[in-house]
């Protein structure tokens, strides 16, 4: 669960940037070119640029990343370029559009497929003489690349979960759940038992349905996917209508708040949820995201795994990367770029610095070497995520060209059933319109 406005504008902005990107940039990529030689650092000074999203938090950090890869690197200058998520993709746009590509990119998996596809990011096979991979399994690797194609490297990894507040629990003697064997059933069970318990005083559980990971997960236990492997929706309207039920029937019931509380708190973002202010005893969320809710509620928040069907297929659990660091195509300085790169991915100085601020390490050498030096929230969530390794599956395919569209029209019409302007079934037949819409529109 994000804020709406982050993710709208996120959204819409990655848009108006894939746009934007087909009148720019040249279309296809060179996926089928040999490697490049081996890159030779330049003698000169040479000066890089490099753009990301985030906080301050994440601002200071990377500021900080960046003087230190400089001690150590005299010779390159890094210059940074940074906002927050809203207005990330109209700068990355702008600069591209205007023909001064960042060298450095932190790229969103939503738009990896949009921007590789538009020739805006580098075949990084070619910086395999500097910049190391041999440290991430395969599976995450491949998560940052396309039709065989490495254009990013993967930061660090995500799970999507269920967030359980255990002092609210307690207080209402509400057992904690046993998250390996429970259904979506028991979640909605339980979340109405916290209802009833606080006499209304306490919301069991957010809603949700305003992002595509826990849509990705009831797929997934349908043996179903939001993408197929060639770029098509493959989410199908019965699968659709089945998750808008099951949410309009635990809203009905009582498990969550009503429609007009869920949308104004959706509005207000991270702090004002019903998790972070103490007001739901589950709700639903990334595992990168422990850390911020625990800080904003004070209480005692664990991450659980999401539930699932009774009968679900094996290897729903999977991991997301939060995000990746990429290269522009049209750099004049690989090889500069590709020791900056390495730093990131594999510098013990560097992981000193980021710690899990960008995620769980997605690099295990340098996941284990970091994890002594975490907070016990931090380690929480390394030790959910390793716990999670045996059951989870291949990663979903990529997410292709247009497909970020996504969140805003699950956004739009989760609303819309919730309100009874739509009913399940109606929204999924939009929902499967809209996005291929965006997919088709995006390969023109």
């Amino acid at each position: 669960m994000r804020g709406i406005p982050r993710r709208r504008a996120g959204v819409i902005a990655a848009l108006g940037a894939a746009t934007l990107l087909g009148l720019t940039a040249c279309a296809g990529s060179d996926a089928g070119a040999p490697a490049e030689p081996e890159l030779q650092l330049s003698d000169e000074p040479v000066t890089l640029s490099f753009i990301w999203w985030g906080n301050d938090t994440r601002h200071e950090i990377t500021q900080n990343l960046i003087a230190q890869f400089e001690e150590e690197n005299p010779n390159i200058t890094i210059e940074p370029i940074y906002t927050d998520w809203a207005g990330y993709w109209d700068k990355l746009s702008t600069s591209i559009a205007g023909g001064d590509t960042p060298d450095i990119i932190q790229m969103d998996e939503k738009q990896l497929s949009t921007y590789a596809a538009n020739g805006v990011l580098a075949d990084l096979a070619g910086y395999s003489s500097i910049l190391g991979t041999e440290d991430f399994p395969s599976a995450v690797l491949g998560t940052g690349a396309l039709d065989g194609t490495q254009y990013g490297v993967p930061v660090g990894i995500n799970s999507y979960t269920i967030i359980a507040n255990k002092d609210l629990l307690a207080q209402y003697g509400v057992d904690v759940p046993d998250d390996e064997d429970w259904t979506w059933d028991d979640f909605v069970d339980t979340a109405l038992e916290v209802s009833k318990a606080s006499g209304g005083a306490t919301v069991g559980t957010q809603s949700w349905g305003f992002e595509d990971g826990g849509l990705n997960n009831w797929l997934r236990q349908r043996g179903s996917s939001l993408f197929s492997t060639d770029g098509k929706v493959a989410a199908t309207e019965e699968d659709l209508t089945s998750w808008w039920e099951f949410l309009l029937e635990a809203t009905s019931a009582g498990a969550t708040p009503d429609p007009s509380a869920t949308l104004e708190r959706e509005t207000a973002g991270l702090a004002e949820s019903f998790t972070a202010t103490n007001q739901s005893a589950f709700g639903p969320w990334w595992s990168n995201q422990v850390q911020a809710l625990r800080a904003a509620s004070g209480q005692d928040l664990v991450a659980l795994r999401v539930p699932t069907l009774d009968d679900a297929e094996d290897g729903s659990a999977y991991y997301k990367p939060s995000m990746f660091w990429s290269a522009s195509a049209s750099t004049e300085h690989p090889a500069e770029v590709a020791t900056f790169l390495n730093w990131l991915a594999n510098s013990e100085d560097a992981a000193d610095l980021l710690l899990a601020e960008r995620g769980v390490p997605a690099n295990e050498k340098i996941r284990e070497y970091i994890t002594p030096k975490l907070d016990d929230v931090s380690k929480s969530v390394v030790k959910f995520l390793d716990d999670l390794a045996p059951i989870v599956g291949d990663a979903p395919p990529a997410t292709p060209p247009g497909g970020g569209a996504i969140e805003t029209i699950i956004d739009q019409h989760t609303q819309a059933v919730l309100f009874g302007q739509e009913t399940p079934e109606d929204a999924a037949a939009a929902f499967i319109e809209e996005l291929q819409q965006a997919l088709d529109d995006a390969a023109i």
